[in-house]
């Protein structure tokens, strides 16, 4: 009875387990450690970690599964997070001068109030992403995808804010 009860236990956490993987919910501990004492992290899963907060000024992430984890208030100014995973990751009010997420994918990301000033998001997928109030002031966004992306408050890479109601586009 008891074996029956544990095996059922097992079996309940490696489904528990799967669902989330599954879904982006999972990383390696040992890539946020290495992130977190070396500031250098290229192509790491860090998919749903938790790093608000988080001081990485400089840091290498380019290539890194960032999907669905928490950096709200972190600093990366001046990082490379080029070709990284950032669907649905939780940026508000990061600070980013200067960083580099060229062929970003950023689907249905938050970035409410972050600071992008000349950040470069050149063919960036910033489809669905919230960036209410951010700072693009400088900002390069050659080639980036804004489909249904909520802008309203956005400072515009011109300096020029953007209206409440904007989404896709910037409307001043």
């Amino acid at each position: 009875m008891a074996r029956a009860i544990l095996s059922g236990l097992v079996s309940l956490l490696f489904c528990v387990a799967f669902i989330f993987c599954g879904n982006g919910f999972c990383f390696n501990d040992e890539d946020v450690q290495k992130l977190k004492k070396t500031g250098q992290c290229p192509g790491c899963d860090l998919a749903g970690a938790y790093l608000t907060g988080s001081k990485l000024p400089g840091a290498n992430l380019s290539g890194a599964n960032l999907s669905n984890a928490s950096m709200s208030s972190s600093d990366l100014a001046g990082a490379n997070l080029s070709g990284a995973n950032l669907f649905g990751i939780n940026m508000t009010a990061a600070k980013m001068p200067g960083a580099t997420l060229k062929n970003a994918q950023m689907k249905s990301a938050i970035l409410t109030g972050a600071i992008l000033q000349n950040a470069d998001l050149t063919n960036a997928n910033l489809t669905g992403i919230a960036l209410w109030d951010a700072n693009l002031t400088g900002a390069n966004l050659t080639g980036a995808t804004f489909t249904k992306a909520n802008l309203g408050g956005a400072m515009w890479t011109d300096g020029i804010k953007c209206k409440e109601e904007s989404v896709g586009v910037c409307n001043k």
